[in-house]
């Protein structure tokens, strides 16, 4: 399995949209740019796919664990973030 198969696997199983996985890449100090993330996301025989480097998806895991942990000072329940945004999600449709 590749890191494209498991960064586009976690999308999925969270609901993350780009603007969602660009903010939790923001929060893990890494630039992304939405054009760029959506290379990940592209099958491998599109002129525009691009190979997810372990760099990208470590600094997403990252992100994802401050995201849904929050931090020592302020630490968050990944129970109540998940359904915030599962409710904010069902509320646009």
């Amino acid at each position: 399995m590749t890191n494209n198969d498991v960064f586009k696997k976690l999308r999925v199983a969270l609901a993350l949209r780009d603007d969602d996985i660009v903010e939790i890449l923001q929060d893990a100090d890494f630039k992304i740019s939405k054009t760029e993330l959506s290379a990940f996301f592209r099958k491998e025989d599109h002129p525009n796919y691009k190979n997810c480097g372990d760099q990208v998806l470590r600094n997403f895991l990252n992100g994802l664990v401050t995201h849904l942990r929050g931090t020592k000072e302020n630490p968050k329940l990944p129970g109540e973030v998940l359904m915030a945004k599962h409710q904010k999600n069902n509320f646009k449709k």
